[in-house]
C-alpha cells in the first residue's frame, strides 16, 4: 500500500483497515478542520513537508499524541502529520476563496486590522452577506473575493493561470508558495475535478494522448514534474528553474529539462 494514502502508522489505523494492516489500535477516525491559514503536512512528527492544507478543509483525524496528529485530508486522500492546535471542530464550509488571496479583517471595515492571509481555496463558513463584505466566525472576507462551494470554476487553466509569479515551493499547496502537483491539484480541485496530490499519483488522470496533437488543458508529466498547456505550444507549471509559476514554450521546456537530466516527457493526459 501506498504510505501517503493509507491511514495506518502501526499504532492506529482506519476502522476499514482492519485485516488489512497491522495497527495496535483501529479507529473510525474524527472529522475536523484546518484552523490555519497554512498547515504543513508531514511525512512524520516535525518530519519533512509533503503537502500543505488550507484554512477550512476537512480530514479526518485518527490519533493525537504528543502535540501532533495523524490524519487524512479529505480532499485527496492524503495522510500524514500536523500540529494537533492547528485543527479545530468540524464546520460545513458554504464559500471557497476565488481570488489568487484575500485578508481576513476584524471589522467589516477594510481599514481594519486583518487577521490573516487567505490563498485560493481556503474554505469558509458565511453568516451573513453585508453590503461589501461576508460575516464568518473568523471575521470579514471582501464579498468579491469568495465563491459559493457549489459554484465550481469550469476551466483548469483559468484557475492555473491566477497563480502566475507565485514562488516555487516544494510542497507548496497555496499562494504563498506552490509546487507543480500543488499547481495542478489546486486548478483541478476548484473545477469539481478529483485530483490527487503527487505528480506520480496524478499520471493516472484522464486518458492517454501521446498521439494526438496537443490542446489546452492537456497535461505533461515528466519524472517528477508535471505541467497543464495553456494551448498547444505553451505551458504553465510551477518550478524550480525559475523558482516561481511561469510560462514556457511546450517543446523548449521539453528540451531543457531532458538536457538538465529531467528525462523525456513520460506522459500526456487529457481530462
Amino acid at each position: 500500500m501506498d504510505r501517503r494514502l493509507t491511514p495506518a502508522n502501526g499504532r492506529v489505523a482506519a476502522l476499514d483497515l482492519a485485516g488489512q494492516v497491522r495497527a495496535e489500535r483501529y479507529v473510525p477516525g474524527e472529522e475536523v478542520r484546518v484552523v490555519r491559514p497554512v498547515l504543513d503536512l508531514l511525512a512524520a512528527p516535525g518530519g519533512a513537508r509533503e503537502r500543505q492544507l488550507l484554512m477550512g478543509e476537512a480530514v479526518d483525524r485518527f490519533e493525537t499524541r504528543e502535540g501532533w496528529a495523524f490524519v487524512r485530508a479529505a480532499r485527496d486522500g492524503y495522510c500524514g502529520y500536523v500540529e494537533a492546535a492547528a485543527l479545530g471542530e468540524a464546520r460545513a464550509a458554504t464559500h471557497i476563496v476565488a481570488t489568487p488571496a484575500t485578508h481576513l479583517y476584524a471589522e467589516d471595515d477594510i481599514k481594519s486590522p486583518d487577521r490573516a492571509h487567505l490563498s485560493f481555496g481556503s474554505r469558509v463558513t458565511v453568516l451573513h452577506e453585508l453590503k461589501t463584505t461576508f460575516e464568518t466566525p473568523e471575521g470579514f472576507i471582501p464579498k468579491k473575493h469568495l465563491r459559493e462551494i457549489d459554484r465550481p470554476f469550469t476551466d483548469p487553466v483559468t484557475v492555473a493561470q491566477m497563480f502566475f509569479g507565485t514562488p516555487y515551493l516544494w510542497g507548496g499547496n497555496s499562494r504563498l508558495g506552490i509546487d507543480c502537483s500543488g499547481l495542478v491539484q489546486a486548478a483541478l480541485l476548484a473545477c469539481g475535478m478529483p485530483c490527487p496530490g503527487d505528480s506520480d499519483l496524478q499520471e493516472s488522470l484522464g486518458r492517454d494522448v501521446a498521439d494526438e496533437a496537443p490542446q489546452r488543458g492537456d497535461l505533461w508529466f515528466w519524472k517528477g514534474h508535471v505541467a497543464l498547456l495553456v494551448d498547444a505550444e505553451t505551458i504553465i507549471h510551477a518550478n524550480g528553474h525559475a523558482m516561481a509559476v511561469t510560462y514556457e514554450d511546450a517543446r523548449k521546456a521539453a528540451l531543457r529539462i531532458e538536457a538538465q537530466g529531467g528525462g523525456p516527457v513520460t506522459h500526456r493526459r487529457r481530462l
